[in-house]
């Protein structure tokens, strides 16, 4: 056929028959099958490659024959020797060939029956094709560019052509380095830079940058079609310096190309220690809580003074166990989040630094609520024995009772988070006891109780009650009389408000221990909770606890979960 005939769009289309087709199709060689509910039949002549398959705003490439029912040929794109190309999805084609193609995999040769309603209508294409024809178009899928709405407004689309590597994206945090230039529909070049670096939520030229940029990986290059809102918008932008000016509402071309980025992180929640990777470090393993770990440091003010230096000009690294305070706390939370190798930037706040008094430091002072940086590598780490490494029962039992001592110290220092993990990594030490010998069943058994215990103590104080009332089953599990397990599992239930379990434990722990005075306490906030409850839903509260109504003068206090252990 005459080559200004290009497959064209029925005049009347809309983007409701998009909806009731489900791609990819499977089908075996010769087999056929009707597609979605509007006629529309594929057959497969020849598999494809993979199982990707194109989707809406996709640029594809394709040879096609197409004929009538009779076997007329209209068209070929085999015959002018040169591939079809055009955007899928858009109406650019008949709806059948949208519809079809997006089922098809590169390289896939198939044959698709279209009827009239999916082709050209009731008034067909004279003089070619005559009214309410249904067609036949033998169709190869021999590439396609992927083109993504990345905002999913049609915004910004996004082409890639160049492939990156792996799978990670950017992230707000994240500094990237890009190459990029922008111009105007009509080619007019507006601005061009190499090796440019931002952070991704900071945002560099327009908002289509950062936008873009998180959806690409290490080394993608693509072109972006930007409408005004993701661009310069009605205001459109002065020319500045080297670049040129951008009209009001003006649709922009960007081609840019992610080069790299460093990966920045918070460290901590409220993101006061903030760490940026200069390096990469090698393999997957961290340091754990008790490492002995070496790193080369220098540590800075903001202006810039040096007030540290380790590991540099022939002197030896900095050597000290993590989550032990031996340095600040920034750093000993950064230290636990690297691998061996790797480089980093920390940016700590006051807070998780040298705080409100400042400090004197080797080569300068470090003033009163000072945010420092430290530039830091991890050159080793030799990570605290986990109880598989350890060769005897004696040395899980010694190792146990260390860490039992190291978190009382903690809870002394009202530093309950970090005693609650010595106590869970003492009781992980001795949680198999199958080869114990007796004795240190007795042994282990004892300082199972102590550690469950004393964590509950800290969970309490973290106000982490149902944490607590685990740990108090737990002990309770080993030893069913153990009253100090029955008071501060009490003491969890009444600030869950299961008061009913708390009279239970208290009851049984009183049994068991008559004259014990926190217990009595404890017992008097109970029923000062009740009469509490009672006023606010007295037909609720009345059955359950009767006989626990009567008034009382005394007040109620919060009372202390007894004193932790220290034995065992």
């Amino acid at each position: 056929m005459d080559e200004d005939f290009d497959i064209p769009a029925a005049d009347e289309m809309n983007d409701e028959f998009m909806d009731d087709v489900e791609a990819p199709v499977t089908l075996k060689v010769g087999e056929e099958k009707e597609i979605g509910n509007q006629g529309l039949k594929k057959k497969l002549l020849k598999e494809g490659e993979g199982w990707d398959t194109p989707e809406s705003g996709d640029e594809v490439e394709v040879h096609y024959t197409g004929t009538l029912l009779d076997g007329t040929q209209f068209d070929s794109s085999r015959d002018r020797g040169e591939p079809f190309k055009f955007t899928l999805g858009q109406g650019q084609v008949i709806k059948g060939w949208d519809l079809g193609i997006k089922t098809m995999k590169k390289g896939e040769n198939a044959l698709f029956t279209i009827p009239a309603e999916l082709a050209y209508g009731e008034s067909g294409s004279p003089p070619k094709i005559p009214p309410s024809a249904t067609l036949q178009f033998d169709v190869e899928l021999l590439s396609w560019v992927s083109v993504k709405d990345i905002c999913k407004d049609g915004g910004i689309f996004k082409k890639i052509v160049k492939e990156g590597e792996k799978w990670e994206n950017p992230k707000d945090l994240d500094e990237v380095l890009v190459n990029y230039e922008v111009k105007l529909e009509d080619g007019t070049l507006v601005a061009k830079s190499d090796g440019v670096e931002f952070a991704v939520q900071d945002g560099h030229f327009c908002p289509a940058l950062s936008k873009a940029v998180k959806t690409m990986k290490k080394g993608e290059k693509v072109i972006l079609t930007v409408k005004p809102e993701y661009g310069f918008g009605e205001k459109g932008k002065p020319a500045s310096g080297d670049e040129a000016a951008v009209p009001a509402n003006a649709t922009l071309l960007i081609t840019l190309e992610l080069l790299s980025w460093k990966v920045v992180s918070s460290v901590t929640d409220d993101k006061k220690v903030v760490k940026k990777i200069l390096k990469e470090g090698e393999g997957y393993e961290r340091p754990n809580e008790g490492a002995v770990v070496q790193v080369k440091l220098i540590g800075k003010l903001q202006d810039g003074t040096v007030f540290i230096k380790k590991g540099h000009d022939d002197s030896e690294p900095l050597e000290f166990k993590a989550d032990e305070e031996q340095v600040i706390d920034g750093l000993d939370r950064a230290v636990l989040t690297m691998k061996k190798g790797e480089v980093a930037l920390l940016t700590i706040a006051p807070e998780y630094a040298f705080g409100s008094t400042g400090s004197e430091q080797e080569l300068a002072v470090v003033p009163p609520n000072a945010t420092v940086t430290y530039e830091i590598e991890l050159v080793s780490f030799v990570k605290d024995k986990e109880s598989w490494d350890m060769n005897t029962t004696q040395e899980k039992i010694e190792a146990a009772g260390k860490k039992k001592e190291e978190g009382n110290a903690f809870f002394k220092a009202g530093k309950y988070n970090k005693a609650v993990k010595r106590y869970e990594k003492a009781a992980k030490y001795i949680e198999y006891d199958t080869n114990f010998e007796e004795e240190e069943k007795k042994q282990a058994k004892a300082l199972k109780i102590t550690c469950n215990l004393n964590n509950a103590a800290c969970q309490l104080k973290l106000k982490e009650y149902k944490q607590a009332i685990k740990l108090c089953t737990k002990v309770l599990e080993l030893e069913s009389t153990n009253v100090k397990a029955l008071y501060r599992r009490a003491q969890a239930y009444i600030n869950v408000a299961d008061l009913d379990l708390a009279e239970l434990d208290i009851k049984k722990a009183l049994e068991i221990d008559p004259n014990n005075k926190d217990v009595k306490l404890e017992y008097k906030v109970l029923k000062e909770k009740i009469k509490e409850y009672n006023k606010k839903d007295a037909k609720f509260y009345g059955n359950m606890f009767a006989k626990m109504t009567k008034p009382s003068s005394n007040t109620t206090k919060e009372a202390e979960p007894m004193s932790i252990d220290s034995k065992a």
